[in-house]
Formats: structure tokens, C-alpha cells, sequence
């Protein structure tokens, strides 16, 4: 079954609490080579059937009403990923 993935991400702009927090773990923890984190989100759908434009068009659509808040996140991708992705070698 095809899987389209959505990752959403806090404005540039705004500041990201959660990120702050993983930085300074990270900082507390001894990996000091992190200047910054961001903290985003992933969401993936499992389409029934083939993914044309029409059900990218879709997803898009749903990922700027239902899966971010465009007032303080941008949604930065809307891909098709491979079965095999993720699986590790």
C-alpha cells in the first residue's frame, strides 16, 4: 500500500520550545556540536490504490487545513515514500 508522508515544521521565524529543550539535553549529555533543534512532525498516509496528482493535490490540501496551523508552522514536504524506505540494511 503507498504511503505519502507530510512533515510539518515550526516557522523559522518563531521559537521552538521543544527544540530548545532537545538542544540543551543534547548540551547536558556532552554532544555539544548542535548549534540548534527543531522539532517537527510526521504524518503518514496510507493510500488505497494508486497515488496520481489528484490524491497528492489531496493531501496537500489536507495538510494545509487539518495537519498544520499556518499561523505558526509550515508544511515542508508531502512525498510519496517507497515501501522499502526505513528499513534498515
Amino acid at each position: 500500500m503507498p504511503k505519502i508522508v507530510v512533515e510539518v515544521m515550526p516557522k523559522a521565524e518563531l521559537l521552538d520550545p521543544q527544540g530548545k529543550a532537545v538542544a540543551g539535553a543534547l548540551a547536558r549529555l556532552g554532544h555539544e556540536a548542535f548549534a540548534s533543534v527543531r522539532v517537527g512532525k510526521r504524518f503518514e498516509l496510507e493510500v488505497d490504490g494508486e497515488v496520481t496528482e489528484e490524491v497528492l493535490a489531496t493531501v496537500r490540501e489536507v495538510a494545509d487545513e487539518l495537519l498544520s496551523n499556518s499561523v505558526i508552522e509550515d508544511v515542508v514536504a508531502v512525498r510519496v515514500e517507497s515501501e522499502t524506505a526505513g528499513v534498515a540494511s
